[in-house]
């Protein structure tokens, strides 16, 4: 045993666990700026965030050291364990946990709470890890392909049932892994286009088109499922002709109903477009009866799915409470709430645009010294940065998380037959780059607010503990690759 820590030691990847020290500190000294009130220097108090956040960071690498020294079969053994308790641990949470501010994510333990949603990502990303490397699976295969998605979308499901569903979210980044492992790129471009249905059918759902009874949304996303149908076609059922055809229907159904609806009788022409989409499903079934080619069958529900998709987004947006209604409109650019919903992003924007080009100096911001952002200290933590850093040390910051996150895949890519550690690897690349980005945009008005850390410098030691143990138990995977030992 001396010896494989000896060689452990020696194999360990060095650079990373400097990268990782360098963000620590730099997100504990951005707590500092954060919760400093002009007068008080009293940062290594117990009774201070910064004080606490001090534990938390001393706490993590005695539990980093406690997960280097333990051997990657034992990660291998108890990968699907682990994730069994955590699920039933998720589910008990909503349960066990008190209400704040509508969630139940939180579990009181006496001196503090931890959130086990931070904690499932590990095992999580454990679980795809060792399925993915099992012997003979394969992305090709319906059962190995369910396995992997019921794996992703369980701890989901029970985050959800929390009221947590910034955290939920995150783990949509485990997809991305799974593009890295042969998934065909056809679920990413169904993924985008869900997007464009939501962003265009309720961002334009207000909007009429010329003074005629026509929902400016609803048409757009009419004329795009066919569109995206026929490249479908073109693209999976390799039939040009059929792909040109599909399109020219649909385009000149649509046209000679607007036509019919501007100079003759103004009438709906979407329910045109409803049945001309109907209608290309049904003649793309046809297609598969006759062809027994599966692309036709995928299509057609492709093309089924997103008119149900299209009329649940609204019926979603209908059912949500009012002040989450209005965040969603916020964001669309279709409502302004500066002093409502909007508050924290607005002032958020301020602070970050107050700093300048090189900011106000270390502990020298005002817009966070008077608390004018909300949750500045946690999920609002980047606009202290931007005010006293200003824009270069703002840039500086995204830089090193690139950085760290490059040299993350890095180590998953140098992994050789390793699928295991490779699988894990892109992992937590996945799951640190969408908090770095939806967190980033979520601060500066380009993302919705919904409530999920930065690593490393949001205050709290669950989010701290969480990606450690997910960075911890990567080096010890890299350590002991094929090459080392």
């Amino acid at each position: 045993m001396a010896i494989r820590n000896v060689n452990l030691w020696r194999s360990i990847d060095w650079v990373t666990i400097i990268l990782y020290f360098v963000l620590v500190t730099f997100g504990w000294l951005s707590i500092c700026g954060a919760t400093y009130n002009f007068g008080e220097h009293d940062f290594f108090s117990f009774s201070t965030f910064t004080g606490k956040q001090l534990v938390w960071v001393c706490c993590g690498v005695v539990l980093a050291l406690v997960l280097l020294n333990i051997e990657k079969k034992y990660y291998e053994m108890m990968a699907y364990p682990l994730y069994a308790a955590f699920i039933v641990l998720l589910i008990a949470t909503r349960f066990l946990a008190e209400d704040i501010n509508g969630s139940y994510s939180w579990i009181d333990l006496g001196p503090f709470n931890l959130q086990p949603a931070e904690f499932a990502k590990f095992a999580t990303a454990l679980a795809l890890a060792r399925l993915l490397s099992t012997y003979g699976f394969s992305m090709e295969k319906r059962s190995d392909v369910a396995k992997m998605l019921l794996i992703i979308i369980l701890p989901m499901l029970t985050i959800v049932l929390q009221n947590e569903t910034g955290s939920a979210l995150v783990y949509l980044a485990f997809f991305l892994v799974l593009y890295r492992e042969g998934m065909t790129g056809s679920l990413l471009a169904v993924g985008v286009c869900a997007v464009l249905y939501f962003v265009i059918g309720v961002g334009q759902g207000e909007k009429l088109l010329e003074s005629m009874p026509v929902n400016v949304g609803e048409f757009v996303v009419f004329l795009l499922i066919p569109l995206f149908t026929a490249l479908m076609v073109a693209v999976y059922g390799k039939r040009m002709s059929r792909a040109w055809w599909i399109a020219g229907v649909n385009l000149g159904g649509t046209l000679i109903a607007w036509l019919f609806s501007r100079y003759v009788v103004p009438f709906d022409i979407c329910i045109v477009q409803l049945v001309l989409c109907g209608c290309t499903a049904l003649y793309l079934l046809y297609l598969y009866v006759l062809s027994r080619y599966a692309s036709y069958l995928l299509i057609a529900l492709f093309a089924l799915g997103s008119i149900g998709f299209y009329y649940s987004c609204n019926m979603l947006v209908d059912k949500l409470k009012p002040h989450q209604q209005m965040r969603i409109l916020v964001l669309l650019g279709i409502k302004d709430d500066p002093t409502g919903v909007g508050y924290n992003i607005n002032q958020s924007k301020i602070a970050i645009g107050s700093g300048g080009l090189w900011g106000k100096g270390f502990l020298n911001g005002t817009q966070t010294k008077l608390n004018y952002v909300p949750e500045q200290h946690t999920d609002f933590i980047f606009c202290t940065i931007g005010e006293e850093q200003g824009f270069m040390g703002s840039a500086f910051i995204l830089i090193l998380y690139a950085v760290f996150i490059i040299r993350i895949i890095m180590l998953a890519e140098r992994q050789g037959s390793n699928k295991f550690t490779r699988v894990f690897g892109y992992s937590v690349a996945s799951i640190f780059t969408f908090h770095l980005f939806v967190n980033v945009g979520m601060v500066i008005g380009l993302a919705p607010v919904i409530g999920i850390p930065l690593p490393f410098f949001s205050y709290g030691g669950s989010s701290l503990w969480g990606f450690t143990i997910l960075l911890s138990i990567l080096l010890r995977l890299d350590a002991e690759r094929e090459s080392r030992f």
